[in-house]
C-alpha cells in the first residue's frame, strides 16, 4: 500500500508556493488513495481484497450513472496510509473534504471522527488528537450515495447522486491559535459591504478565532485590503486578548476610498482581503479572500441593477458532470464549461440544483459572472429532510459568503405545498430565515414549476422563480407571452425570474415540420429542430419583457438522468445546448450567441438535417451582422426576411437540386465580410 510523509510533502509544497513557515499550511491530500466498493471487512479471517489505487477526485458512478437505472448506489470505502512526523506535535491538523457523495464517515486509526450528510458541501474535521506522531496512520472514508429521506436530495429522479470523494481533499496544519476551520468548513472570516459608491466603500469583517493554549493570549487581529496590483488601500488592527474558552468573534471596519467597483463581465475587478492573527511579531494564522466591491438590486418591472446601473441578465444553468467522468471533474473541466458559457454570451449562471465546486465560484468572481447558488431541496419532499436542509443552507452560505459574484441564495426548486401550513411551506420560511440571519445582504429565491405567483411555498423568499416549459410539458411555445403579460398586469410590484425554459433536442433527430406531437415524458423522438424553434421564439418574447429580471435557459450541457429513458438516448436529459461530451454545440447555442455575444458571427441552422426529401426548403440563419444574404450553389444572392427578431434571418423558399447543394450565408461588420457554409443533399423520395 502506498504511503507518504506529511512532513516531506509539507516542505515541498511550502518551497514551491513560497509560503512563510509560520502560520497556516494547506497541503493537497488527493494522491495515494485506495478504493473498494462495499463495506469494510470486519472479520479478520476474511481476506481484505478488492482494493484499487485511485486519485481524488474520484467517483464510482462515472460510467454506470449515464447508462441507466442499474447504477451502483450504496457503500464504498477509501483508504490512505500516511506518516505524521513528530515535528508536527503542537500543531493542529484538519482534513477538509470539498465534497463526498453523499453521506460520509471519516475514520482515523479505526476511530470515528465524524459523519457528514450531503454530497455538495464541504466539511472539515480535526484529527490532531487521533493521529500517531512519528508513525503510520490509516485514514478511511466510508461513502454512501443511497438516496435517503433525511438527506437532500431525497431521490435520484432529476439527476443522479454520484458516489465518491469527487472533489479535492486538503490537509490543514495550523498553530494552536488560529482562524477557525471547522465553522461549517467556512474560511473563518466573513466580509460584508455597507454603503457602496464611486467615492467610498464601507467594508466590515468578522473573524472567528480559536485559542487552544492553556491561557489567554494577547494578539493583534490585522486586516489588510490590497488592490489588484498588491498595493495596500486599507488596514485595520485590533489588539485582542483571546480566550481559550469558546470562539473569539472579532469585528473590524474598513473604508476604501474611490473604490474600483466589480462590474460583472465588463470589469470584474478584485481586491484581496487578508485577516491575520499576529503575536510576538509572528503571524500565527492568515486567511485571504477575494473582495469585489459591488451592489446588486432587483427592481420590479425594470430588471437587475449592478452598482446602480441596469445590467442585462442573459442566463444559463449548469450541472457539474461530464460524460465518462461523472462529477469527478478537474479544474480544467470546470474552466472549460465556463469558457463555453462565456462564448455564448451569458452574463449570469444559475448553478443548479446544488452547491458546486469552490474553484468554479472563484472563477466566476474573476471572470465576472453574476451567479445564483442553491441547495438541493429539489423535486420532492419527505417531511424528514428539515434538519439537513437547514444544515446545507448554512454550509452553502458560510462556505461561499465572500464570493462577490453570488447575488442570491436558492431555497428550493419545484417542491410544493397546497397551504401555508404544510411542511414544504413551513420549511421554506425556516430556510429563508436561516439565509437572512446568516447573510442579510443578499437576496433569497424559491422556484416553482407552476406559472402562479401565489404558490404558498414560494412567497417566503425575496424573488419568485418560475420554471416554464411552454411547448414542451404544457401548452404551445408562444404561450410564454400571455403568461408574462398576465403577471405584469396582476403583480407589477413583484420580483420575478424565469428560472428554467427550453426543450429537449437530440442532435441525431430532425424534422422538416414543427409538429407538437411529442411525448416529453416517454417519447423517443426529440428532434433538435423543435428545440431550436422553442429557444428562438421564446427568447424573442423574453427580451421584450424587463419584468423578467433574469432568465435562465435549461440547460447549457446535457447531463445524466439514470431514471429516464427518453428522446432516443437512455439516461440522458437532452435539454442541453451542448452535448454531454462537450464535443458538439447545438443550433440553439448559436442562436443565443447571435443575440448575446457582440463578437461578429453568422451561423446556418439545421446543418445536421442534411439529407432532404423535398426540393423547396426554408433556410434559417442566426447572425449579429448587417446585410445578411444567402447563396445556393453559387447563384444570385438572396435577401432575408426577419424572423423572430433582428438576429433571426429567414430565406424561403429556396430550391435544391438533386444531389449535393452548397449553401453559404454572408454578412458584413465594419466593411469586413463573414460567412458560413453548409451542404445539404437532396435525395429522391422512395
Amino acid at each position: 500500500m502506498k504511503k507518504f510523509s506529511a512532513t516531506s510533502i509539507l516542505c515541498a509544497f511550502l518551497f514551491l508556493q513560497g509560503y512563510a513557515q509560520d502560520g497556516r499550511k494547506v497541503v493537497p491530500f488527493n494522491d495515494n488513495w485506495s478504493f473498494r466498493k462495499g463495506a469494510l471487512t470486519t472479520d479478520k479471517n476474511q481476506p481484505d481484497t478488492g482494493w484499487v489505487d485511485v486519485t481524488v477526485p474520484h467517483t464510482w458512478n462515472n460510467k454506470d450513472m449515464q447508462e441507466g437505472k442499474n447504477f451502483y448506489a450504496g457503500e464504498a470505502c477509501y483508504r490512505k496510509v500516511f506518516t505524521v512526523d513528530s515535528s508536527l506535535k503542537g500543531k493542529r491538523l484538519f482534513l477538509r473534504f470539498e465534497g463526498v457523495g453523499s453521506v460520509a464517515g471519516l475514520y482515523v486509526n479505526n476511530r470515528l471522527i465524524g459523519e457528514h450528510k450531503g454530497s455538495y458541501s464541504a466539511f472539515c474535521f480535526e484529527i490532531t488528537h487521533s493521529v500517531k506522531y512519528g508513525a503510520e496512520n490509516t485514514i478511511v472514508v466510508k461513502a454512501n450515495n443511497t438516496a435517503r429521506e433525511d438527506v437532500l436530495p431525497i431521490n435520484h429522479f432529476l439527476f443522479g447522486i454520484f458516489g465518491g470523494i469527487y472533489r479535492p481533499v486538503s490537509l490543514l496544519v495550523t498553530n494552536d491559535i488560529n482562524i477557525t476551520t471547522t465553522d461549517y468548513a467556512s474560511p473563518g472570516i466573513y466580509i460584508r459591504q455597507g454603503e457602496i459608491s464611486d467615492k467610498k466603500a464601507a467594508i466590515s469583517v468578522t473573524a472567528k478565532i480559536e485559542n487552544k493554549q492553556l491561557h489567554h493570549k494577547d494578539v493583534v487581529i490585522q486586516t489588510i485590503i490590497k488592490d489588484h496590483q498588491g498595493k495596500q488601500v486599507a488596514i485595520s488592527s485590533k489588539k485582542v486578548n483571546v480566550s481559550p474558552q469558546g470562539i473569539n468573534i472579532i469585528h473590524q471596519d474598513l473604508q476604501v476610498g474611490n473604490p474600483h467597483l466589480w462590474n460583472g463581465l465588463k470589469d470584474p475587478y478584485l481586491y484581496s482581503l487578508t485577516t491575520s492573527v499576529v503575536a510576538d511579531g509572528k503571524t500565527l494564522d492568515a486567511v485571504t479572500q477575494p473582495l469585489g466591491i459591488r451592489r446588486f438590486e432587483v427592481v420590479p418591472g425594470k430588471g437587475f441593477f449592478l452598482n446602480g446601473k441596469p445590467y442585462i441578465m442573459h442566463g444559463v444553468t449548469r450541472h457539474q458532470e461530464w460524460q465518462d467522468c461523472g462529477n469527478a471533474l478537474t479544474n480544467a473541466q470546470h474552466k472549460a464549461d465556463l469558457d463555453m458559457i462565456r462564448e455564448i454570451g451569458a452574463t449570469t449562471i444559475r448553478f443548479a440544483h446544488y452547491q458546486q465546486a469552490e474553484y468554479l465560484y472563484a472563477q466566476c468572481d474573476s471572470m465576472g459572472f453574476v451567479i445564483w447558488a442553491e441547495i438541493p431541496f429539489v423535486n420532492n419532499a419527505s417531511g424528514k429532510e428539515g434538519d439537513n436542509a437547514k444544515q446545507q443552507m448554512t454550509e452553502l452560505i458560510r462556505q461561499n459568503f465572500n464570493h462577490p459574484a453570488i447575488y442570491v441564495w436558492g431555497l428550493h426548486n419545484e417542491v410544493y405545498a397546497k397551504t401555508p401550513d404544510e411542511h414544504v411551506a413551513v420549511l421554506t420560511r425556516q430556510l429563508n430565515d436561516v439565509a437572512k440571519t446568516e447573510d442579510p445582504d443578499r437576496y433569497t429565491t424559491a422556484v416553482t414549476g407552476y406559472g402562479e405567483m401565489d404558490r404558498p411555498a414560494n412567497l417566503a423568499a425575496d424573488i419568485q422563480g418560475m420554471n416554464r416549459y411552454y411547448g414542451w410539458y404544457e401548452g404551445k411555445i408562444e404561450d410564454l407571452e400571455g403568461w408574462v403579460k398576465g403577471l405584469e398586469q396582476k403583480y407589477p410590484d413583484y420580483k420575478l425570474m424565469l428560472t428554467e425554459y427550453g426543450a429537449d433536442g437530440n442532435i441525431n433527430q430532425h424534422t422538416d415540420t414543427l409538429s407538437t406531437n411529442f411525448n416529453p415524458v416517454n417519447g423517443q423522438f426529440f428532434p433538435e429542430t423543435y428545440q431550436t424553434a422553442t429557444h428562438v421564439k421564446q427568447w424573442a418574447i423574453i427580451e421584450k419583457h424587463p419584468y423578467i429580471a433574469a432568465s435562465y435557459l435549461w440547460n447549457t450541457f446535457e447531463f445524466a438522468v439514470p431514471m429516464w429513458n427518453r428522446g432516443g438516448v437512455n439516461a440522458r436529459n437532452l435539454k442541453g445546448l451542448i452535448t454531454y461530451d462537450r464535443k458538439q454545440k447545438k443550433d440553439a447555442f448559436f442562436w443565443y450567441k447571435a443575440n448575446w455575444n457582440p463578437e461578429p458571427m453568422i451561423y446556418i441552422a439545421e446543418r445536421r438535417n442534411n439529407i432532404r426529401k423535398q426540393a423547396n426548403v426554408k433556410v434559417e440563419v442566426f447572425s449579429n451582422l448587417e446585410k445578411v444574404t444567402l447563396t445556393v450553389n453559387g447563384g444570385a444572392a438572396l435577401n432575408a426576411r426577419t424572423g423572430a427578431n433582428n438576429r433571426d434571418f429567414l430565406f424561403d423558399p429556396i430550391v435544391l437540386k438533386p444531389g449535393d447543394n452548397t449553401i453559404t450565408a454572408t454578412g458584413i461588420r465594419n466593411g469586413k465580410v463573414f460567412s458560413d457554409t453548409i451542404t445539404w443533399q437532396l435525395q429522391a423520395s422512395e
